[in-house]
């Protein structure tokens, strides 16, 4: 049925193009060079209808344990407990996956048995943890991989020298950074183009990078430090990085991918895909897979129904919520977890298996998330019983699942999680039952994380009754603000968490100030902090305020007509505004400083994407980014020097260019006169020897006219008289 639909496709596209698909020799058509286009050759596999393929692992999960204690059948039993329990700590041994082989005659062991795990990941770590491991005096275990006897057996007897080949340098995939006009990249989609440019606001203009057609056969996504480039297409997923040539890294097999997710560190890869099920009453089939990013490596795959994957999260694609696995941990990638039934399941990337074998039990559990910089999770218990067993906010420290810090809360209706990007705090925002229960007011519970003993402070707006309608904190700051009220122009309030009294700093919210009625339901800002934009999406049409929150001042206000998205630069230096294909008309993208000056705009046809390349963090100290503030005026002398360059640069290409046009104007003027004089006799023939081009020669004669008005009129009044 999907080759029948697409083939249908196929027609009807041509049919628009009026292109007559039965006059196209096929046989004559040669795609480039390691192109495919997405086409599959008769060669790779497809699926069709047909269950996925469960990767095959052979005997790498397999680990051989030698030097054991040779012991008679009485004693079999106790030994196999004693090895159990040493392996059994390492990772989970699958039924039957213990063998220790006997003598047919003696029954008595070999010294040696054959343990199976549920991953090659975890019997690797019992290689490497158990090699060498001392039971007693006499035995000393040797620990080998089942598949390194078949690598050994392959060993030649005689010796020979390695071959060494000519070292090849690889990819230089943080080239990008060292820009000496320090510019930020960007990856637009658009038609069957996706192109990545630079930024570069000095010449008003995007500077084209590289371009391709076909690249992705559904969207593109940078990793989370802007080292690589995702496509996804149907047969799996691609990783792309480079200078400035994109070439391919690395491919990720997987039939059918819908959706990809990458650690925060780029370690590693989740892909996603889900088949329909034969049976219309049964749920979809799920696979999910975990790749090493570096390797393409299947570190670990999730199979199951649609029904398995639904718990929390915002929904993706047949019903599951994405992303199915939330990373933890900071940029170590050492964590990643899902919601279950009254269950998180947190897994370590060591072994892909679950941390100490066993999920982290919380009834009723609804919903969970990592802090941004620690092994910390925080999560949500709704009401039980009727208000008996009230709400709970719990925050769990990794890898001991420690509760350091629980909050109960009353007559709950909602409640959602907001982390501050360092970690530094989590905002809860509580929306509660009036005693009536027939209206709802919203309060904060405010957890200052990296203080003793984690102090919570409840905080409520002067009218507790006005709708929450955004919350965002601060980057690297202390500060959040807040869009709330009921009518048509909500206000924005601004707080931070420290205030200053008696020239000491305090741990407690204090409110910076209200501004009333604007047109905005959406907070965004700037990555550096300081800067934030107000912005009015859906039903305000685009509107934008760039505001300054250290001055508490607009600095400018703008529109992008029917905006969809708006997009931070990763410096905070720049602001992209996208009509993207949800509407029909305007796509494209503006481009805005910091404080609201228009840049450049783009305006592109079927406009999908628009994504900024993510920046790593930055190697300088927190004392020494504050030295380079303090002395920000002797450092940007140079860079004024450099932007007051390429300004002339710019007027003295546009003196170039209009002097251009009127030459190309005084040419043109010449070449007609040229064939006007050619011509002259010609014209002259025509006329009888008439030379009409002299003007002194022109002859003008002036014709008067008279008119008689009313002599019909004046003739029947005297005859008349006449009478």
């Amino acid at each position: 049925m999907e080759l029948a639909t697409s083939m249908e496709a196929i027609h009807a596209r041509a049919a628009e193009l009026g292109v007559d698909l039965d006059a196209v020799d096929l046989d004559s058509i040669t795609l480039p060079p390691g192109e495919d286009f997405g086409i599959l050759s008769d060669d790779e596999d497809l699926l069709q209808n047909e269950d996925i393929p469960e990767l095959e692992m052979g005997f790498s999960n397999i680990i051989v344990v030698d030097n054991l204690p040779v012991v008679p059948p009485e004693k079999y039993e106790k030994l196999e407990n004693v090895v159990r329990k040493i392996y059994s700590q390492i990772g989970v041994i699958k039924e039957g996956g213990l063998w220790m082989p006997t003598h047919p005659e003696t029954q008595k062991t070999y010294g040696y048995c054959f343990i199976e795990y549920n991953t090659p990941q975890e019997a690797e770590v019992a290689r490497e943890k158990t090699n060498g491991y001392k039971l007693d005096k006499s035995h000393i275990f040797a620990v080998n991989m089942f598949d390194d006897f078949e690598k050994y057996m392959k060993v030649p007897d005689e010796w020979a020298p390695a071959e060494i080949k000519p070292y090849t340098p690889g990819e230089n995939l943080l080239k990008w950074l060292t820009d000496d006009k320090a510019r930020d990249q960007f990856v637009i989609r658009a038609g069957t183009f996706t192109e990545v440019y630079w930024n570069d606001a000095r010449r008003l203009i995007p500077e084209l990078v590289y371009q391709k057609q076909y690249w992705t056969d559904s969207y593109i996504q940078w990793s989370p430090l802007g080292t690589h480039l995702a496509t996804v297409h149907r047969q799996g997923a691609q990783v792309w990085g480079g200078d400035d040539k994109f070439v391919r890294l690395m491919r990720f097999a997987h039939p059918q991918v819908k959706l990809i997710d990458f650690s925060p560190g780029e370690k590693y890869l989740i892909t996603y895909s889900s088949q329909e099920p034969s049976n219309p009453r049964d749920t979809h089939r799920v696979l999910l897979n975990i790749f090493d990013v570096r390797t393409g490596k299947v570190m670990r795959d999730f199979k199951g129904s649609a029904d398995e994957f639904t718990s929390g999260g915002s929904m993706g694609v047949s019903g599951v919520s994405w992303p199915v696995f939330r990373w933890g941990g900071g940029k170590d990638d050492k964590y990643f977890a899902r919601l279950g039934k009254n269950v998180i399941s947190v897994y370590e990337t060591e072994t892909f298996s679950l941390l100490d074998k066993k999920s982290l039990k919380v009834e009723n559990v609804v919903d969970f998330s990592w802090s941004p910089t620690d092994p910390i999770i925080s999560l949500f218990v709704p009401e039980l019983g009727g208000g008996n067993q009230p709400a709970r906010v719990s925050l769990f420290q990794m890898p001991g699942k420690e509760e350091i810090r629980q909050k109960n809360l009353f007559s709950v209706s909602d409640c959602k999680m907001y982390w501050q990007n360092n970690g530094e705090y989590l905002a809860v925002q509580v929306d509660r039952y009036t005693k009536t229960k027939k209206s709802i007011y919203t309060g904060f519970e405010l957890f200052r994380i990296k203080e003793r003993d984690i102090p919570i402070e409840v905080f409520e707006l002067e009218n507790k009754n006005d709708k929450i309608i955004a919350f965002a904190w601060e980057p690297r700051g202390h500060r959040f603000a807040v869009i709330h009220g009921d009518g048509p122009k909500p206000d924005i309030s601004f707080y931070a968490m420290r205030t200053v009294k008696d020239g000491v700093s305090v741990s407690r919210v204090a409110k910076l100030a209200t501004l009333k009625g604007k047109q905005a339901n959406s907070l965004f800002w700037s990555p550096a902090g300081r800067f934030i934009v107000l912005a009015g999406l859906k039903g305000f049409n685009g509107q934008l305020e760039f505001f300054n929150v250290d001055d508490l001042e607009t600095m400018a206000t703008g529109e992008h007509f029917m905006a969809t998205d708006i997009m931070w630069d990763p410096t905070g230096r720049f602001l992209a505004t996208a009509v993207t294909s949800v509407h029909e008309m305007e796509n494209g993208f503006v481009i805005w400083s910091f404080n609201g000056k228009q840049i450049y705009k783009i305006s592109k046809d079927h406009f999908y994407q628009f994504q900024w390349r993510p920046r790593p963090p930055s190697l300088l100290t927190p004392e020494k980014e504050d030295e380079i503030a303090k002395n920000l005026k002797r450092y940007s002398k140079k860079y004024e020097q450099e932007d007051q360059d390429v300004h002339n640069q710019v007027d003295e290409a546009e003196r170039k260019r209009r002097m251009q046009l009127q030459e190309d104007w005084e040419g043109w003027l010449a070449k007609w006169k040229q064939l006007h004089e050619e011509e002259r006799s010609y014209r002259m023939e025509l006329r009888g020897g008439e030379d009409s081009d002299k003007e002194e020669e022109t002859e003008i004669k002036e014709i008067e006219a008279e008119e008689l008005v009313d002599v019909t009129e004046e003739t029947v009044a005297f005859d008349l008289d006449q009478d």
